[in-house]
């Protein structure tokens, strides 16, 4: 799922390493992030995701969205 040669680059440019086996980790929570926000665009009946309705992926409720706009 995520480019694991580019997880390794992000991370040996900070000066650490990462094994194949934390790779894995990254990419299995990836995936479940992936679904969750799939999830949520089916509960608020989207069926195209755009970036103006990112919020709903992230499962921020409108009034959440019109609180943190306010702020």
């Amino acid at each position: 799922m995520i480019n694991k040669k580019k997880v390794k680059d992000i991370f040996h440019k900070d000066g650490l390493q990462i094994n194949t086996e934390a790779i894995n980790i990254l990419d299995d929570e990836v995936k479940r992030l992936l679904r969750l926000w799939s999830s949520n665009c089916v509960k608020g009946n989207i069926k195209r995701l755009t970036p103006n309705l990112m919020w709903v992926a992230y499962g921020i409720s409108i009034r959440d969205r019109n609180e943190r706009s306010n702020n």
